[in-house]
């Protein structure tokens, strides 16, 4: 057991993941505990997942419209702040009731999708990591935490004397969600030989695009989808929000168009990705990305979503749902697609239905985590119809391909 040089933790093991998390996700009010943590992940001889992103704490809580109006929020929007303007948010919070938990985009992914598979149902259980940047101080530490808990390894050691980035994200009674993000000081992903060694080592390398917002990342998300690549793994990317698209538009183009093989998006990124106007379709828009990723996974809302696959796409309606919350739907999605595929899932509907299920599940309560009990559900009841639809049981580009 020990940290090798280079900025990661593991103990060499080839075990698998285990269901042994407490559900403290879940619960209302989290702890912030002082100092770093000296965590330790199991690495095994291959990543199922490994998904490089944005280490973010959420602070999450429903709020009216006059709150959103006394400190001139738009609703449904995202943006971002700095360390004054958080403060003075989070001011306005005081009393309200809210939680923290680890979040960002991709965590929320990962997480749902380690719950999915903490048990092997359909097949093996599955390994799921992160790797990204946190801080030294206490958050840093309450983040990598609580990763460990849910069966995700975060395997990125924390970067001394830096603050971790937070995400405030507000619900209004509609169901809309208001984000303010806070990058900190420990935003920079830097490429090295401990990071280059796990993405070497992993099935699915998954890519948030939030990271493109951030200084010098393009090298390190460049260098990782080569070596990802070079692997035999497949590169997800996830488009994560409009103006970082319009933001970095060539950016994104260059990485998607050289490297992806799997691309999540929603219907306003979709289009924002094609350069579409907002009257063209959500089909239209996944049909036109589909000629360029092997496969392409567009929500829409309460609409439904599609898969694209070779310029064509398939329909996926919405399963019966009263919203609750809409954050996190769409990275809820994108677990079940992730899991399908690692369960050798071939046909696109019940690989979409499934995802949109997870998502409807998510939608239905407040927060953006899938809990573990419906997790478990959802996985044995997929399970029952899992025989009929496996191909094969490796994973790899040829088999996206090939859908």
């Amino acid at each position: 057991m020990g940290k090798p040089n280079g900025g990661f933790f593991w103990v060499s093991s080839s075990g698998s993941s285990s269901c042994s998390e407490r559900d403290e996700f879940d619960s209302e009010e989290e702890e912030v505990e002082n100092g770093e943590h000296g965590s330790f992940c199991v690495s095994p001889d291959r990543w199922d997942v490994l998904g490089l992103g944005q280490a973010m704490v959420d602070f999450s809580g429903v709020v009216d419209d006059e709150f959103l109006g006394r400190l001139g929020l738009d609703k449904g929007t995202r943006k971002i702040v700095n360390h004054e303007e958080r403060g003075k948010v989070l001011q306005a919070m005081d009393g309200c009731n809210y939680k923290a938990a680890a979040g960002g985009s991709l965590s929320n992914s990962l997480v749902a999708l380690a719950r999915l598979g903490c048990k092997p149902i359909g097949g093996p259980a599955l390994n799921v990591a992160m790797a990204g940047s946190v801080g030294s101080d206490p958050l840093g530490g309450f983040y990598r935490t609580k990763l460990q808990r849910a069966n995700v390894n975060f395997l990125s050691e924390p970067i001394k004397d830096g603050t971790t980035g937070t995400v405030i994200v507000v619900t209004t009674p509609d169901a809309q969600r208001t984000m303010l993000a806070y990058q900190g000081t420990s935003s920079t992903i830097n490429y090295d030989s401990c990071l280059a060694d796990v993405v070497s080592k992993t099935n699915i390398f998954v890519v948030e695009g939030y990271l493109f917002e951030l200084p010098d990342t393009i090298r390190t998300i460049r260098k990782a989808c080569e070596e990802a690549c070079r692997g035999g793994a497949l590169v997800a990317i996830t488009a994560s929000d409009v103006s970082c698209i319009e933001r970095h538009y060539d950016d994104f183009w260059e990485i998607v168009g050289r490297y992806a093989d799997i691309l999540f998006a929603n219907s306003d990124e979709a289009r924002a990705l094609c350069n579409f106007s907002s009257e063209e379709s959500t089909i239209s828009a996944t049909r036109y990305l589909s000629h360029f990723v092997s496969l392409v996974s567009v929500t829409d809302g309460h609409r439904g979503s599609y898969i694209g696959v070779k310029g064509k796409a398939v329909y996926i309606p919405p399963p019966p749902c009263v919203p609750v919350d809409t954050c996190g739907a769409g990275d809820a999605y994108a677990s079940g697609i992730l899991y399908g595929i690692l369960r050798g899932v071939s046909d696109l509907k019940a690989m979409g239905t499934l995802a949109a299920r997870i998502a409807a599940t998510v939608v239905g309560q407040q927060g953006t985590r899938l809990r573990v009990q419906d997790a478990f559900d959802l996985a044995e009841s997929f399970a029952f119809d899992l025989e009929s639809y496996i191909v094969r049981s490796d994973v790899g580009s040829d088999h996206i391909s090939s859908v």
